[in-house]
Order: C-alpha cells, then structure tokens, then sequence
C-alpha cells in the first residue's frame, strides 16, 4: 500500500504543518503566494493548506475511509493548489485571481509524485492527480454551461465520493468574507447531483463505447442517448514517453496491421528529431487518410503525450468512421528515463523532461477504448 507523507492516522488524527514543509520543501513557495481576501481571509496559500489538512483530518467521512483512499485524498489535498505560485495574478483593486492552477496543478504534482516522493502506483497516482484537476468541481459544477456534462467528464478519471470529500476539507479550510457565499450548500447538494447524473463514486455507465466517444465529442447531447456502433476499421494510437516500450509493443502486437511510426518516416526523408516536422507529419497524415479511406486497420506510433496531438489523430480518425484504442505505455519513470539514455538515437534529456512536464494520460472521454498500465505498474 502506498503512503503519503504526513496523512494522519487514529486515534490522534494529528497534522503536523511544520514537519509537512520540512520534509516537503517544494510546499515552502506556497507560504509566499497571495490569496484572494474576499474568499481566503486567511491568508498565503500555505496556511489555507495547513486549515485545510486539519479539516480533512477532522472529517468522520475522511476517518472512515479505507486507508489506501485516505492516503490518496490526503495527497489530493497536499498538492490541489500547489501550481498557485505560478498562476496567480493580483489585479487592479487587489482581488487575486489563479487561473488555470489546477490544470497546472496536475502536470507539477505528477513530476514531485514520480521525482521527489515515493512513487506511488499508477493507478494510485492517477487518482490522486485526477483529484487534483477536479477538486474545484464541487463548489462550481452550477457555474458551468452544462453542470451535468461537467460532474460526467470529472468522474471518467476522479470518484466523485472521493472529491466530495476532499471539497468539504477544502472550503470548510477557508475564512469568507463574501455574504453571499453558497459554496457549502453547493458541496452539500454534490452527490445528490453526481448520483442523478449516474456518476457518484464511478464513471457513468453509457449504453456502449461508441455512445460515450460520440457525447464527450458533442456538445449538447444528452448522456441517456444510445447510438448504434457503425465504425467500420479500427486504428490504434500508441502514447507514451520516448523509452516506454512503443515499437517492442508494436513488434508484439501489430499483428500485420500497417504501422505508421513518426520515427520511420523521419528516417526515411532524413529528417531529424530538432528539424522542422511538417514534411513528416505531411506524410503520416497522408499514409493515414489512404488507409482509412479503404477501411483498413492501422497503428499510429508517436509519444502522443499530449491531449491535443492525440486528438488531432483520433479526430482524423473518426472523421472516416473508425473506431478509436489508444494504448497508453508507461514502465516505472526511472526505468523509461534509462531506457532513452540508452537508445542510439535517444530524446535529448531536457527534451524528454519537457515532454514529461506535458503529458496528459489518455482516459475513456478521448476514445472507444483506453488500455492503461496494470494498477500495481
């Protein structure tokens, strides 16, 4: 089971804030970041972390979780302002404003998680960061255009009962000045929200694979629509850091599918990693839309670390009626960093690092079909 450092147990259920930033130094930037003083009188976020790990502690729901999803709500909760530093911005008045911070959040938490921490397992990690990139749902889900296409998007990749909890922790380790503040009675009203959206505590059940790829790609559509599956080829996208095993999967699992690499096709108009990539995208692109256009399956074989390349791909793709599988490969991040230290033709390393400062892991609101590595990887 994995821990995080300073999530108290009973029967004290005692947070200990100093010892948290001693063994935490990247927690210590937080002590010199502003808030917003209409709703966090408090004060810096560091000491809106320190109310908020006591309230957590306090809570008989937080208590009477399991141990291995306290420690993870725990760490939801140490690292769910953590980017504020870099998005905060004071404005004309002194309102302070951190847009973006948890989006941020995700991306700075994974490197202190896998980098400055015991790494946890995926799966663990995963839930702790999605944890982090959703916590402000709870008190905003009403704000948003469509409330219930925003608690159905959060719960593919957070438990809802999970944030739930943390959100209470979060907002209870706050002082308002507002008078008209209803973000409690929001938090309040979330799982009664979440459970008539069929998303509490679990991602909602669509009626097929294909129903679900098309409403995260449709805006307005309504989550109890059933659609018939009349994808007619399949195209399976790799993603995964330069060293995490890419073509060894394709060697293992194309299967005599085409296979389109972006490193191939490098090799072949001799083009290097640093030069400008718009003649090999060209092609790929090109050898993709003749492949699709016969109805045949394929693989596409590039990092695809990020959100927006992989759905340039899966975009094409469903263009021409193809069902969508994307195969997220990710060995311990030790191990991948050595495996492309190794390579003859390696990822120069702060090229690799940057590409890991942007990974988004693929979930189920990109594509028909997502394989993730085992949850004990």
């Amino acid at each position: 089971m994995w821990r995080c450092v300073g999530c108290p147990e009973g029967p004290d259920w005692c947070v200990d804030t100093d010892a948290l930033v001693a063994a935490c130094p990247w927690l210590a930037p937080l002590g010199e970041c502003p808030q917003d003083p209409i709703f966090h009188a408090e004060g810096d976020v560091l000491t809106h972390l320190g109310m908020v790990l006591r309230e957590l502690a306090a809570l008989p729901a937080f208590r009477e979780l399991p141990e291995q999803e306290r420690h993870i709500v725990f760490a939801g909760a140490l690292f769910h302002d953590i980017a504020k530093p870099e998005c905060t911005r004071v404005e004309e008045g002194g309102r302070v404003r951190s847009p973006g911070h948890a989006v941020k959040g995700v991306y700075k938490a994974r490197r202190i998680l896998c980098d400055e921490m015991d790494p946890p397992p995926f799966a663990v990690r995963e839930q702790v960061l999605a944890l982090v990139r959703w916590h402000g749902i709870p008190g905003n889900y009403l704000d948003k255009p469509d409330p219930v296409r925003a608690v159905i998007l959060a719960a593919v990749t957070a438990r809802t009962d999970l944030l739930a909890v943390l959100a209470e922790a979060d907002h209870r380790g706050r002082i308002v000045k507002a008078d008209a503040d209803d973000t409690m009675t929001r938090v309040a009203l979330f799982p009664d929200f979440c459970a008539d959206a069929g998303c509490w505590g679990a991602p909602r059940a669509f009626a097929n694979d294909h129903t679900r790829f098309h409403y995260f790609r449709t805006p307005g559509e309504h989550p109890t629509a059933e659609l018939f599956d009349d994808t007619r080829t399949e195209v399976t996208v790799l993603s995964g850091l330069p060293g995490s095993g890419k073509d060894t999967w394709v060697r293992a699992n194309a299967n005599g599918r085409a296979v389109i690499s972006l490193d191939d096709i490098r090799h072949e108009l001799d083009v290097e990693p640093g030069d400008d990539q718009s003649a090999v995208v060209r092609a790929a692109y090109d050898r993709a839309k003749a492949l699709l256009r016969r109805g045949e399956p394929f693989v596409w074989n590039a990092t695809n670390v990020s959100r927006v390349l992989r759905g340039k791909v899966i975009d094409l793709s469903a263009a021409y009626g193809a069902r969508v599988r994307v195969v997220y490969l990710e060995p311990p991040v030790s191990e991948i960093r050595a495996r492309n230290a190794g390579r003859t033709a390696k990822v120069p390393q702060p090229v690799w690092e940057r590409l890991f400062d942007k990974l988004d892991v693929p979930t189920l609101a990109e594509a028909h079909a997502v394989e993730l590595p085992a949850s004990g990887a």
